[in-house]
């Protein structure tokens, strides 16, 4: 089912420092450089690339993206996030969001069966410099990132920080929800599904019944939002839907099916209810052309992911966080029986 899958342009947006950001339909772009955001998230891609195939080049990939966040990390365990071309950082110290995927990345790759013994030294103190600064984070996508890769290790130390973080997530839903509102934050806004999507792998670690009830009920807020057509479309991101207003329709970026198919699947794999399986699958598909365009998101030539669904059409560059997202999907999807 669906198209089948290429790696052509992995391979082509990665050159000796890491994986660029952003191309110019499906010509590398070296004039915005690189993130550490996509890097960390193409850690966990190539990772799983070599788990499930088993080839080398898939292995190197997983070196060049590990060594750009051991260059990222500065000395009191932040991590940079922007870099020129020119390998020069632009900034002294990233976002917490860029953070929150930099543990999610480090916590999966050591978790990983076929992580090897020196990198997993390397992941071990890359984590060791950024744990104390997981629980003095604000920002909720970078506490739902951190407890992602957090809930993957099992460690006694691990675990509480998973329970103490998904806690400060759960209070601040307390703090926003109303009847009509089942939300984090005031605004519907980027990278929504990973709110519940952590809550669930806190549960799943932890058994916390309260993890569980605020992630099924924002998960059926959200879904009310981008399920309701029969094809998934999510809040746009030329104004998002703030509370009082209306889900902008575009721009439709290819992260929130991403994170959408994981959130689903989590569920699925808590309740065994094949409901969550297929509705991970319907976002999947938005990928593959069942979406507000009727069109599919994925180049066949290149597979690459096109940059997002506007008002006329896909917009057809075809940057890193695109890619990483679209293969992050289809590799989970794929689990299951039937695709």
């Amino acid at each position: 089912m669906g198209q089948a899958f290429r790696d052509d342009h992995i391979f082509r947006l990665t050159d000796d420092t890491g994986m660029l950001q952003h191309a110019k339909y499906s010509v590398p772009d070296p004039r915005h450089g690189y993130t550490t955001d996509d890097n960390a998230r193409a850690l966990i891609m190539a990772l799983k690339l070599y788990e499930r195939y088993e080839e080398k080049k898939y292995l190197d990939l997983v070196y060049r993206y590990a060594s750009f966040l051991l260059n990222a990390q500065d000395e009191k365990g932040w991590f940079r996030n922007f870099m020129g071309y020119d390998r020069r950082w632009l900034e002294k110290e990233g976002s917490e969001d860029c953070f929150g995927r930099c543990v999610w990345a480090v916590g999966y790759a050591l978790s990983g069966k076929k992580t090897t013994g020196g990198l997993k030294h390397c992941l071990c103190y890359l984590l060791e410099k950024a744990r104390p600064h997981i629980k003095t984070l604000r920002s909720p996508r970078a506490r739902a990132y951190a407890i992602l890769g957090l809930a993957r290790l099992g460690g006694e130390e691990d675990i509480r920080l998973v329970k103490e973080t998904a806690g400060s997530l759960c209070r601040q839903y307390d703090l926003y929800r109303r009847d009509d509102w089942r939300w984090f934050e005031d605004i519907v806004a980027y990278g929504n599904s990973v709110l519940p999507w952590s809550l669930l792998a806190a549960y799943r670690v932890s058994g916390e019944e309260r993890f569980l009830r605020v992630a099924l009920e924002s998960m059926e807020f959200l879904e009310g939002i981008t399920l309701g057509n029969g094809f998934f479309k999510p809040v746009g991101c030329h104004g998002w839907y703030p509370r009082g207003g209306t889900p902008a329709e575009f721009d439709e970026q290819p992260l929130e099916a991403c994170e959408a198919v994981h959130a689903y699947a989590e569920l699925y794999e808590i309740t065994g209810s094949r409901d969550h399986l297929g509705k991970a699958r319907t976002c999947h598909a938005w990928y593959l052309g069942e979406n507000s365009g009727g069109i599919s998101l994925v180049d066949g030539e290149t597979g690459g992911c096109y940059d997002g669904l506007t008002p006329s059409g896909p917009n057809l560059n075809m940057g890193a966080e695109s890619l990483v997202s679209y293969v992050l999907s289809y590799l989970k999807i794929t689990e299951f029986e039937g695709w």
